[in-house]
């Protein structure tokens, strides 16, 4: 009897454990604003709404961002070049938290194949990823958010059209 009562314990600690750790990201807000990258850009970028990515074909560089059902989400993602670097920047983003979130440039809306940029820096702001050397972005039409541990999409932007 003692021993199914410290089950029912156990399992009630565990439950509230892990409902705290996947709701409690949703109620911390994280505001940053960085910078844009700084150095020399290339001329045609200086026309936001008819620019393209040096050396890529007509690729618009900035898409607006769009949430999911659950997990709304507003701001624009621009793909900016700075000394010969390329970035993904997010402008007036905001979004909820969720746990263990990222953000993938990717080929489809599933996270099928996708380039890691890292773990997402806020909730609300201006914010700045380094794209790896090399990523071909003619293939990746994609900015997501991404949450790793559940497998599910917060928001995208779409560069494809």
């Amino acid at each position: 009897m003692k021993i199914k009562k410290v089950a029912i314990v156990l399992l009630v600690l565990a439950t509230f454990g892990l409902g705290y750790y996947a709701i409690s990201p949703l109620f911390i807000h994280v505001k940053v604003n960085e910078a844009p990258p700084q150095g020399k850009m290339p001329s045609d970028q200086i026309q936001q709404d008819k620019a393209v990515i040096p050396g890529e074909q007509k690729k618009p560089v900035s898409a607006n961002v769009f949430g999911t059902p659950g997990h709304p989400a507003s701001g624009t993602v621009r793909i900016v070049e700075a000394d010969g670097t390329k970035y993904v920047r997010y402008e007036n983003f905001k979004t909820i938290n969720g746990p263990d979130i990222y953000v993938y440039l990717s080929k489809d809306l599933h996270a099928k194949e996708f380039v890691s940029l890292g773990s997402v820096k806020a909730t609300e702001g201006n914010f700045n990823y380094k794209i790896p050397a090399g990523t071909d972005l003619s293939q990746y039409h994609y900015v997501l958010t991404w949450c790793k541990q559940f497998g599910v999409l917060f928001n995208s932007a779409d560069f494809s059209q």
